[in-house]
């Protein structure tokens, strides 16, 4: 890895290349990059999105299977590494983005939550081209840090940053068709010890707490229910698993072009992000975040196992974020493969002993989790 801080497309480069373009119009004032990829700070004050309802969850969870430890969490300061692996797998194109940013309001100019540690991470998945995910990955942390109640009021911020980066995506298509295309994102956000992650699509983040998967983002298809009666009730369909018969995600930036997914009113494509929250403790050692690529071939515990492993060997979050990138291309994902590991200790991961079972049993504790996770999802 280059440095701290990191926009990548393709085999974790540093490039500029494929940098989205900006409107020409006066009235459209988002910042641009320059050439040596710096982003031009904001002209105008930006502007919360008025009809903003914000959907978060924050949270609580106790970890079972005898990995139950007290909650010390007051006391816990994150120490954040970070590193980040992209592949084009066996796709043509290439159409995932990430970001990835260890020092956020430091890189961004502002003094706000600089003694604490403060950080952003995100991943983008395009489709129908990559001027989406470009757009997206460019201004949504700009959205985040302008807006005058950062950090004060992050959960809204951050979910006003996701509509408003779609409408001014809206405003860049209307101005050039060629950009039409549409992008699934999520946006992981450390500030002190809270974690924020926020979500539009299938890409996901799940918290390693103790070795076990805690899921911090929900994948967003059309079939599952809550999404199919939201879609529904929006005068929208879904066949075959699939959002009017063409896109197989509920919620994505992008998209304008596609007829009858979104207006000026709404639309069943929607654009506002979930949201979820959590207070990091001392049991906290590591997130994945990756687009579904990697979430075709992974479970959730089946990757926090694999990077646990990965990290106790070399203690390395880029070598694990390629490890779960190679691996994945082993067990034959068909998707572009992005993935971006965030440690949130300096020692690698504990060796867990599980308590002694009253009977003998042929199970690991590795994998008994990995089945507890399976019936979880069953449940759900």
């Amino acid at each position: 890895m280059k440095g701290n801080d990191e926009f990548g497309c393709l085999d974790n480069p540093i490039t500029s290349e494929g940098k989205p373009p900006n409107p020409r119009t006066p009235s459209f004032r988002l910042q641009s990059p320059t050439t040596d990829g710096v982003l031009k700070p904001c002209k105008k004050s930006l502007v919360r999105h008025p009809s903003l309802q914000v959907k978060s969850k924050a949270l609580d969870i106790a970890i079972g299977n005898g990995y139950e430890v007290e909650n010390r969490g007051a006391e816990f300061t994150p120490i954040i590494r970070s590193g980040a692996w992209a592949d084009i797998g066996f796709r043509t194109r290439m159409e995932d983005v990430y970001l990835r940013i260890d020092d956020f309001t430091h890189d961004y100019g502002l003094k706000k939550c600089a003694d604490v540690p403060n950080a952003f991470y995100g991943v983008f998945d395009g489709h129908g081209g990559k001027h989406a995910a470009d757009f997206a990955c460019y201004h949504l942390p700009r959205f985040i840090v302008e807006d005058q109640n950062f950090p004060e009021e992050i959960e809204r911020v951050v979910a006003s940053a996701f509509l408003q980066t779609d409408t001014a995506f809206a405003e860049a298509c209307a101005l050039d068709s060629a950009l039409a295309s549409g992008a699934t994102a999520l946006a992981a956000l450390v500030l002190g010890r809270m974690l924020v992650v926020a979500n539009v699509g299938d890409c996901r983040a799940v918290l390693c707490r103790r070795g076990k998967a805690i899921e911090m983002s929900r994948d967003h298809k059309p079939n599952c229910n809550r999404e199919r009666k939201r879609i529904e009730a929006l005068g929208g369909s879904v066949y075959d698993g699939y959002l009017n018969g063409q896109l197989n995600v509920a919620r994505a930036l992008g998209d304008w072009h596609i007829e009858g997914m979104k207006d000026a009113n709404g639309g069943p494509l929607s654009a506002e992000p979930e949201l979820m929250t959590a207070d990091l403790t001392e049991e906290d050692e590591f997130i994945i975040i990756g687009c579904d690529g990697l979430w075709d071939v992974f479970r959730s515990q089946n990757a926090v196992d694999f990077a646990r492993r990965r990290l106790q060997e070399h203690n390395d979050p880029a070598m694990c974020s390629k490890d779960l990138v190679d691996e994945a291309l082993k067990r034959k994902s068909q998707d572009n493969l992005t993935v971006v590991v965030v440690c949130f200790q300096s020692n690698p991961p504990p060796n867990l002993v599980a308590p002694r079972a009253r009977v003998r049993r042929s199970f690991s504790a590795e994998g008994l989790r990995e089945l507890q996770s399976l019936l979880d999802g069953l449940g759900n």
